[in-house]
């Protein structure tokens, strides 16, 4: 089967968005399948575009087998709105370029096409189903225009949320399958698309799974991995929280909007807390492996959101400490893989990172047996790959 992938995140891009559409297209490839990829030039998280690939509107390379299609898009990591929209619309609007490759595009059998952003995934729609009439599947991680009202980044009934809501509703009927994150996401866009067939996709790792392990001597060591942002708030945790008086040390691997600033709070005041910047992706696995503990903290319960860092860290027999609500706290609850404490609630975070700390050795290495176990038979990534190629087969 010819695929073709479009996604303004990928390869040599770091993060969880990347991430997961890296992961996808290595395992169709694995999978026996040809898969080509339609993105941006890479900017992501700094919001600078990467060496190499400056000064320039387009260009296409090889990577891993997989021909790449790159569209210049402005670049930033700006707050202000006007900024980041026109960075998404660059990008939406670049990619109508690719709409000349008329014999490419027929030639593939299936278009997978991530969303949000919804203009990028409304343009592709655009191209690919409207005009070249392409089987569409679209990939849908976040639940737009909801979680940027659920954020506070929107306000409901305003112009912007009806202009966004009305993308939605035209990508969800327009697609001839949908994959999302989480059940929460597929009851949703069953309210607009009912009969379109969906499938279940977990933003779930390669790795291999460990075996249990003992907790590390002397202070409980936990990491955070991820992107350091408004939804996450590390900086409020770290400035409530005594990490130095409870006996734990926290970690904080990533990028994001609050990164300067909690390297500022670090700097200026004596915590347990430690930040090393951003790792790649080929390093992260081996850094996680040495923690005793992840922490995984939303300030707000986003529906249909499941952060993907909970399926990096319980394949490496790491228990969680979660901060937050939704289907992911349900998880960690359901399959018994650490402690839940609800959003902000940083009173009973203290509590289960004490818990944690002062756990007998024995329960801990249990604990992470369990994580293990859970990773393997409920959450298996070359099981759900296997799954999801014979979903894309089913369409004519």
């Amino acid at each position: 089967m010819k695929i073709l992938v479009t996604s303004i995140y990928y390869y040599p891009e770091i993060g969880a968005a990347p991430s997961r559409i890296t992961n996808l297209v290595e395992a169709l490839q694995a999978k026996r399948n040809q898969v080509d990829v339609l993105t941006s030039l890479p900017n992501y998280p700094k919001g600078k575009l990467f060496d190499g690939y400056r000064n320039c509107l387009y260009m296409s390379e090889t990577i891993n087998n997989c021909h790449v299609y790159r569209y210049w898009m402005y670049a930033t990591v700006s707050k202000k709105p006007l900024l980041r929209a026109w960075s998404i619309l660059s990008f939406a609007l670049m990619i109508w370029g690719f709409a000349f490759h008329f014999r490419r595009i027929r030639r593939y059998d299936r278009i997978i096409i991530q969303c949000p952003p919804l203009p990028v995934a409304t343009s592709a729609m655009l191209i690919f189903k409207c005009l070249y009439r392409r089987t569409t599947i679209i990939n849908v991680s976040d639940l737009w225009p909801l979680s940027a009202v659920e954020l506070g980044a929107m306000r409901k009934n305003s112009l912007s949320y009806k202009l966004f809501a009305w993308m939605e509703r035209f990508v969800y009927k327009k697609a001839d399958g949908i994959m999302a994150q989480s059940n929460e996401s597929i009851r949703h866009i069953s309210m607009f698309s009912e009969q379109t067939p969906k499938f279940l996709y977990r933003n779930l790792q390669k790795y291999k799974t460990a075996m249990g392990k003992r907790r590390s001597k002397g202070n409980l060591k936990v990491v955070y991995a991820g992107l350091l942002g408004v939804a996450q708030n590390l900086l409020e945790i770290i400035q409530v929280i005594d990490f130095k008086n409870i006996g734990v040390e926290l970690h904080l691997y990533g990028g994001g909007n609050q990164a300067n600033v909690i390297k500022e709070y670090i700097d200026t005041h004596n915590t347990n807390v430690f930040y090393h910047g951003v790792a790649s992706k080929s390093e992260m696995e081996n850094i996680l492996r040495s923690y005793d503990a992840s922490l995984i903290p939303l300030t707000v319960h986003i529906k249909g959101a499941v952060p993907s860092k909970l399926f990096d860290i319980i394949p490496l027999a790491i228990p969680v400490l979660f901060c937050g609500g939704g289907e992911g706290a349900e998880i960690v609850r359901n399959y018994q893989l650490g402690y839940v404490s609800e959003p902000r609630d940083y009173l009973s975070l203290e509590e289960n990172l004490i818990k944690l700390s002062k756990m007998p050795p024995e329960q801990y290495i249990s604990l992470t047996e369990n994580c293990c176990h859970v990773a393997q038979e409920h959450f298996n990534f070359d099981e759900q790959m296997t799954r999801f190629t014979s979903f894309l087969n089913k369409f004519n």
